[in-house]
């Protein structure tokens, strides 16, 4: 069975990616298919490198039954080999990644994680650090809604089942 690989990734990697990473893992396990999925997140900075993800994000997470266990790290240009898919939370993310991107890379595989929501849009995942628990569970709103589009999109691109 082949497996497909996305690399959700933020500015410190201590809530949206993390929390991205986290929702997609529990919906692709929830499918009965997490051996098909290489997952993983990742921050444009090396703040938290080492850090779990923040506390309110661990919190809001769990309470829909998710875990957030992974430590922060930086973002490499090797992510793009290794990684199908690698999914900015936001434009300036975004900026960061594409400079950071191998020739050829960032147009293949770089995309905002909100282009996977039904229908499909250009909107950021807003940080939620410097507010309060609603940022947080917003941000876990976006993630489950794009987490099937980015299944059907490697499906695809795997040529399906």
């Amino acid at each position: 069975m082949s497996t497909a690989s996305v690399c959700f990734v933020c500015l410190g990697n201590i809530c949206r990616s993390p929390t991205a990473e986290g929702v997609f893992r529990g919906v692709v396990a929830g499918l009965g298919r997490a051996g098909e999925f290489t997952i993983d997140s990742a921050g444009t900075g090396a703040w938290h490198v080492g850090e779990l993800a923040d506390k309110r994000a661990r919190r809001a997470a769990q309470r829909r039954g998710y875990e957030l266990t992974s430590r922060a790290r930086q973002v490499t240009p090797e992510d793009f080999e290794r990684f199908d898919l690698v999914l900015a939370m936001d434009h300036d993310n975004l900026r960061e990644l594409r400079a950071i991107a191998p020739a050829g890379m960032a147009e293949a595989k770089l995309r905002l994680l909100r282009s996977f929501e039904p229908g499909g849009t250009a909107a950021e995942v807003p940080d939620p650090y410097y507010g309060g628990d609603e940022g947080f569970e917003a941000v876990l709103d976006m993630c489950e809604r794009a987490a099937l589009g980015i299944v059907e999109y490697l499906d695809g691109d795997r040529g399906g089942r």
